[in-house]
């Protein structure tokens, strides 16, 4: 089980009695999908110029299989200068192409350790940068550039507005991106440009919520998150899939399959 279903004092949480929740991916499957598809993000390290001070860097990275970040930094750069002083350091990411409010929007944290990556993996290190980054090619090779890898020791998830908490680090390694990681964008832009009519329908039956307008902001293989124009103001909503999904196919058969049961 996962820590954000697990340890209430690593969770915002109301004071309320907690209802039921329909399935959906744990924050640890959320976060490694969302640092997944990004190739940026912004690493602090603690400055040597200025002690105890967090020093920001643009920082493009790829993943290993366990999901830990890789950096190919130079000599040089000051946030290598800082790591080689004291190794800890966060690795922030966010959603990419985040619609409307970008504090609604997904982002994570990585808290861990930066260091050289041993000799015995910059081959397989190596080849996994170059797949995500490939004009690294022409200075890869540079002897004043060498691999770091962060080692996550904690992370903190937030998906939007009242949805975070702590992920732990054997979490977040054990976990997989969603399986509709690579095609979300497209059921996506498809659904908002084709399917409006259907997604009110859908608000209507299976979240109790009229809607003048609607359009899903994401999609993973348990279901669906609507953001709603209403006479109340905008709404989101969760719809789950009658059924988990792995495919683009398996998505729009279930949908029709749902539309279909609204309509009766």
């Amino acid at each position: 089980m996962s820590s954000n279903e697990t340890a209430a004092p690593r969770q915002h949480a109301s004071t309320e009695p907690a209802l039921p929740q329909p399935p959906e991916p744990s924050h640890a499957e959320r976060a490694r999908t969302l640092i997944s598809l990004a190739t940026m993000g912004t690493l602090s390290t603690l400055s040597r110029k200025q002690p105890g001070f967090p020093f920001g860097s643009l920082m493009p990275f790829a993943l290993d299989l366990a999901g830990r970040p890789l950096f190919l930094i130079s000599n040089m750069a000051m946030h290598t200068q800082n790591l080689k002083a004291d190794p800890r350091c966060s690795l922030f990411v966010g959603q990419a192409n985040a619609d409307g409010d970008p504090l609604g929007a997904a982002r994570a944290t990585l808290i861990g350790v930066a260091e050289p990556v041993p000799i015995s993996d910059l081959a397989s290190v190596r080849e996994m940068y170059l797949a995500r980054h490939e004009n690294s090619r022409y200075w890869v090779d540079f002897s004043d550039f060498s691999f770091f890898r962060l080692q996550p020791v904690d992370l903190y998830y937030v998906g939007g507005f009242g949805v975070m908490g702590w992920v732990e680090a054997s979490d977040y390694e054990d976990a997989a991106p969603d399986p509709l990681t690579d095609c979300a964008s497209g059921i996506l832009a498809h659904m908002n440009a084709d399917h409006v009519d259907s997604m009110i329908l859908l608000a209507r039956f299976h979240a109790g919520v009229e809607a003048t307008e609607a359009a899903m902001t994401s999609v993973d293989r348990l279901g669906l998150t609507l953001r709603l124009k209403t006479n109340e103001g905008m709404k989101g909503v969760r719809i789950n899939f009658l059924r988990e999904v792995t495919t683009p196919q398996e998505t729009r058969t279930v949908l029709v399959e749902m539309v279909r049961q609204a309509r009766r």
